[in-house]
Order: structure tokens, then C-alpha cells, then sequence
């Protein structure tokens, strides 16, 4: 049995636009029914979502048969829980609130068997290892690690190219929301101030020989994450087009629905 490969640890290698899609229902079956959709990635809360490791592991499940490949988000980078999200079979994670190098240093460091890093070696009990039916997975799991930190904050931004310069990091991902929120424009990512802090640190990542990656559910605005050079963008989410394709269905069969306007994401939001 071989190891998994991470192939969207190699397209983000090789430059090829990765499009995604980001899943916060906290539950298997939603999760399989939009890996079927066939999206490059899959973006598993575990931040702004009810999930917990054991959710996660069953989504991890429902979607390990299909092409895209998952990507999980803890809502926060501790070494324990990152121990126990690898441990499962997660490949790529995305740590949010990265702020300086340091803290991206010990979040490679938590990736990473030693004696590169301080990953607890329990694999005969992991997933990850298919249980110790991968013979060499210990000499090869570091190489298919995958670690994208969040940036979202002031600090986040001033530091950005002390964060881009830590080996490990394979990707940096701008959060508009948290970041509009930093910038002064709570619930305006769309703000011109908030755009070009945006561009100006997606040209940074790039010109790091970084992978940039970003989430919006306009597609105006995704086409032009992917022309600044965003190499994975996530443009839609489970929540959302539930969200909005059930007020679409119940406004359609209501008095006067011919006059009502369709149901449509809130001004400004990235979801």
C-alpha cells in the first residue's frame, strides 16, 4: 500500500489554479454530495463551523473517494490538534490567524515527524498510515504535508514578508473578512482600501514563489483573485448556496412572486 499522494500539494507546485469550495454544514453526507460536484479542493471547517475531530474524520471519509482533495481549518493552530487532524488522514491544513514568523516556524515544526519537527509518532493507531499498512509512511508523510497559514490581521500583513520567508510554509491565504474587519470595513471586503491590501500582499506571495489563495463568492471577484495570481480560490460555499437556493424555491411559490426579487448573498459578503 502506498502513501496517498497530495496532488493538491503538486498543483499548487507546479502554479496550476486549484478552485475550491468550502464546506460548513459539519456533516458527511453535504460534504460527499459536493465532492461529487467535482471541485479541486474542499475546504473543511473546523473554525466558524460546529465541528469537531471525529466530524472531520467522517468527512475526510465521505469524500476520500472523488478527485477533490480536502483541505481541513482548525480554529486554531495547536500543536495537539494538529497532531490529531494528521493523524486522521488530513494532508493540507489551513492555520487561521497566522501573525508572525515565529508562529509559522512552530506550526511547520507541529506538520513535521522529527527530527524536523515535533509531530507525536503514533502512527500504528492513525488513519494517516492506513493503520501501519503503509510501510514507509513515516519516512514520507512530511513530504506530502501541506501547510497553508491565514493571514488576516494588520500585524498579519506588516509581517508578511518575514511569514513568506519560513521553509514549510507551501501557501498563504488572505482572510477578507477578519481582514476588512482589521482594515476598518466590518462586512466590506469589497472596500477599495480592503482590495488593495489584498492585491499588494497576493503580489507579495507570488513574487515569494508562494501559492496565494483566497475565498469570495462573487465571481467577478474570483476571476480577478486568479489574474492577480491566486493559484487556489474557493468560490462558493455549502452554507450559502443551500441558504440561498432554498429562499429562491419558497419565494417562487409565494403571492406575488412574480414581483419579488431573488434571493441573493448579503452586500459584501465573502460566503
Amino acid at each position: 500500500m502506498q502513501i496517498p499522494r497530495n496532488t493538491f500539494k503538486a498543483a499548487l507546485k507546479g502554479g496550476q489554479a486549484q478552485i475550491g469550495f468550502w464546506l460548513g454544514l459539519a456533516d458527511a453526507y453535504a460534504a460527499e454530495i459536493c465532492a461529487g460536484a467535482d471541485f479541486d479542493w474542499l475546504l473543511i471547517d473546523g473554525e466558524h463551523a460546529p465541528n469537531d475531530v471525529r466530524s472531520l474524520l467522517a468527512q475526510l471519509q465521505a469524500v476520500a473517494p472523488y478527485r477533490s482533495q480536502p483541505v481541513l481549518r482548525p480554529p486554531v493552530g495547536d500543536t495537539h490538534l494538529i497532531k490529531q487532524l494528521l493523524d486522521i488522514g488530513a494532508q493540507t491544513l489551513l492555520i487561521p490567524m497566522v501573525e508572525t514568523a515565529q508562529q509559522a516556524r512552530d506550526l511547520v515544526r507541529a506538520t513535521r515527524y522529527p527530527p524536523a519537527g515535533i509531530r507525536g509518532v503514533g502512527s500504528a493507531l492513525a488513519r494517516a498510515s492506513r493503520f501501519n499498512r503503509i510501510p514507509d509512511y513515516l519516512h514520507r508523510a512530511n513530504d506530502e504535508v501541506c501547510l497553508l497559514v491565514q493571514i488576516e490581521s494588520v500585524p498579519g500583513l506588516d509581517r508578511l514578508d518575514e511569514i513568506l520567508r519560513v521553509e514549510g510554509v507551501d501557501g498563504v491565504f488572505i482572510g477578507p473578512s477578519d481582514l476588512s474587519a482589521a482594515l476598518g470595513h466590518i462586512g466590506d471586503p469589497n472596500h477599495p482600501e480592503v482590495q488593495a491590501a489584498i492585491e499588494k500582499a497576493v503580489r507579495a506571495i507570488v513574487a515569494a514563489g508562494k501559492a496565494a489563495g483566497i475565498l469570495t463568492s462573487d465571481q467577478v471577484l474570483a476571476r480577478r483573485y486568479l489574474e492577480w495570481g491566486c493559484t487556489f480560490v474557493a468560490v462558493g460555499t455549502d452554507v450559502t448556496v443551500l441558504t440561498l437556493g432554498a429562499q429562491r424555491l419558497a419565494q417562487g411559490f409565494r403571492a406575488g412572486a412574480a414581483d419579488a426579487p431573488a434571493a441573493a448573498p448579503a452586500p459584501g459578503s465573502v460566503y
